[in-house]
């Protein structure tokens, strides 16, 4: 990758602080890798550290970004915020905990898109999902490939598609009013190494992979499925995902 351009001007990547909120999490431990090997200096920012590994940030810290105090003291001192921190799971998870990840993680976004708006960030992505799209654009097994515009007219299936909708709009107008320069991305399943895999809030390719897994220790040949095993997904592996990550936040 190329330097990067900053608010003050050209700047070598060393230079250019980032912070990674969710960094304890299986996508944001990754791109802290990535953005480490790029060569940026990182902070990490979670609830708990990498379930795997240690963390390859230049520092960690253990802060509730539900609160706004927290917020102010993750983004001190930063350029750039790669905003991943949520409450979040698998569909067994986001289908049952609607009050709850509506709650935590408006408050989580509210708060660190204020925070980096009066801290002088330069630039926020937001990570967002697969989720916000319409389930009436997914009824059939047979189904047309989505489109970036195909979020409208909305109608997110959970409280979790609602939310990063939301948060969606709410990037949108902080940029289209100058208050922070914000990009967004929407992950679609992302899977890989040193993913959950386990308690309900693993993806499905690590919840097959176990349950698989399990039948042949067990002897049972019988694995669970969910639906009626005509659904289709997509899915992306967490090195292009990493990837799109860093060219969005490079691009105009």
């Amino acid at each position: 990758m190329s330097n990067g351009a900053h608010a003050g001007g050209w700047m070598s990547l060393r230079e250019i602080r980032v912070l990674v909120t969710g960094a304890g999490g299986f996508i944001g431990s990754h791109l802290v890798r990535r953005l480490r090997a790029e060569g940026y200096w990182v902070r990490g920012v979670d609830l708990h550290e990498p379930e795997f590994s240690d963390s390859d940030a230049d520092e960690f810290l253990l802060l509730d970004l539900r609160d706004r105090d927290a917020c102010a003291e993750a983004v001190r001192g930063i350029d750039e915020v790669y905003a991943l921190a949520a409450d979040m799971g698998g569909m067994g998870f986001i289908s049952a905990n609607h009050a709850q990840i509506m709650h935590n993680n408006a408050l989580i976004n509210i708060h660190t898109l204020d925070a980096a708006r009066h801290a002088g960030v330069s630039r926020l992505l937001f990570t967002s999902s697969a989720c916000v799209y319409p389930e009436y654009r997914q009824t059939q097994a047979d189904v047309t490939p989505l489109r970036e515009e195909d979020a409208y007219p909305a109608q997110p299936q959970d409280a979790y598609g609602w939310e990063k909708l939301f948060t969606e709009r709410l990037c949108m107008h902080y940029r289209d009013e100058g208050w922070l320069d914000t990009r967004v991305v929407r992950f679609h399943n992302i899977f890989g190494p040193e993913g959950t895999w386990e308690g309900g809030r693993e993806k499905a390719p690590a919840a097959l992979c176990r349950k698989v897994a399990m039948a042949k220790m067990s002897g049972d040949p019988t694995v669970e499925i969910w639906g009626d095993g005509e659904q289709t997904r997509s899915f992306c592996y967490i090195d292009e995902c990493t990837e799109g990550m860093l060219r969005r936040m490079r691009s105009g």
